[in-house]
Protein backbone atom coordinates (compact mmCIF):
# COMPACT_ATOMS: atom_id res chain seq x y z
CA UNK A 1 0.00 0.00 0.00
CA UNK A 2 1.33 3.24 -0.62
CA UNK A 3 1.76 6.06 2.00
CA UNK A 4 -1.27 7.88 2.63
CA UNK A 5 -1.28 11.28 1.44
CA UNK A 6 -2.97 14.60 2.36
CA UNK A 7 -3.97 17.61 0.45
CA UNK A 8 -2.58 20.73 1.31
CA UNK A 9 -5.07 22.02 2.08
CA UNK A 10 -5.95 19.41 4.77
CA UNK A 11 -3.12 19.41 6.16
CA UNK A 12 -3.45 22.60 6.61
CA UNK A 13 -6.28 22.61 8.70
CA UNK A 14 -5.27 19.36 10.68
CA UNK A 15 -2.20 21.05 11.57
CA UNK A 16 -4.37 24.27 13.01
CA UNK A 17 -6.26 22.24 14.87
CA UNK A 18 -3.73 20.53 16.51
CA UNK A 19 -1.76 23.73 17.36
CA UNK A 20 -5.03 24.97 18.42
CA UNK A 21 -5.56 21.75 20.88
CA UNK A 22 -2.24 21.65 22.13
CA UNK A 23 -2.40 25.78 23.14
CA UNK A 24 -5.89 25.28 24.59
CA UNK A 25 -5.40 21.80 26.01
CA UNK A 26 -1.69 22.05 27.22
CA UNK A 27 -1.03 25.36 27.03
CA UNK A 28 1.70 24.96 24.80
CA UNK A 29 2.74 26.46 21.96
CA UNK A 30 2.90 23.95 19.21
CA UNK A 31 5.31 24.80 15.70
CA UNK A 32 4.15 24.15 12.32
CA UNK A 33 6.73 21.86 12.17
CA UNK A 34 5.72 19.60 14.87
CA UNK A 35 2.21 19.74 14.05
CA UNK A 36 3.21 17.94 10.66
CA UNK A 37 5.29 15.13 12.35
CA UNK A 38 2.14 14.67 14.72
CA UNK A 39 0.32 14.14 11.30
CA UNK A 40 3.11 12.00 9.74
CA UNK A 41 3.46 10.03 12.76
CA UNK A 42 -0.35 9.32 12.42
CA UNK A 43 -0.51 8.99 9.48
CA UNK A 44 1.69 5.92 9.70
CA UNK A 45 0.57 4.06 12.50
CA UNK A 46 -2.85 4.77 12.79
CA UNK A 47 -3.78 5.51 8.58
CA UNK A 48 -3.29 1.35 7.57
CA UNK A 49 -5.86 0.12 10.65
CA UNK A 50 -8.52 3.03 9.77
CA UNK A 51 -7.82 2.39 5.81
CA UNK A 52 -8.44 -1.09 6.48
CA UNK A 53 -11.20 -0.54 8.60
CA UNK A 54 -13.45 1.80 5.76
CA UNK A 55 -12.44 -1.17 3.19
CA UNK A 56 -14.09 -3.45 5.65
CA UNK A 57 -17.48 -1.06 6.56
CA UNK A 58 -17.51 -0.50 2.47
CA UNK A 59 -17.20 -4.32 2.15
CA UNK A 60 -20.12 -5.41 4.68
CA UNK A 61 -22.22 -2.58 3.13
CA UNK A 62 -22.21 -4.05 -0.75
CA UNK A 63 -22.18 -7.70 0.68
CA UNK A 64 -25.72 -6.97 2.31
CA UNK A 65 -26.85 -4.80 -1.24
CA UNK A 66 -25.53 -7.70 -3.20
CA UNK A 67 -27.60 -10.57 -0.61
CA UNK A 68 -30.70 -7.91 -0.77
CA UNK A 69 -30.94 -7.92 -4.81
CA UNK A 70 -31.14 -11.97 -4.86
CA UNK A 71 -34.39 -11.41 -3.39
CA UNK A 72 -35.73 -8.83 -4.62
CA UNK A 73 -35.04 -9.49 -8.20
CA UNK A 74 -35.39 -13.63 -8.06
CA UNK A 75 -38.25 -14.71 -10.13
CA UNK A 76 -39.56 -18.18 -9.34
CA UNK A 77 -40.35 -20.18 -12.57
CA UNK A 78 -42.69 -22.52 -10.79
CA UNK A 79 -41.92 -25.19 -13.21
Amino acid sequence: MKPLQLSGDRRAALAGHLRKLFSDRFDEDLSEFRANEIIDLMLRTLGPAVYNQAVEDVRAHLQGKLDDLAGEVWIDGGV
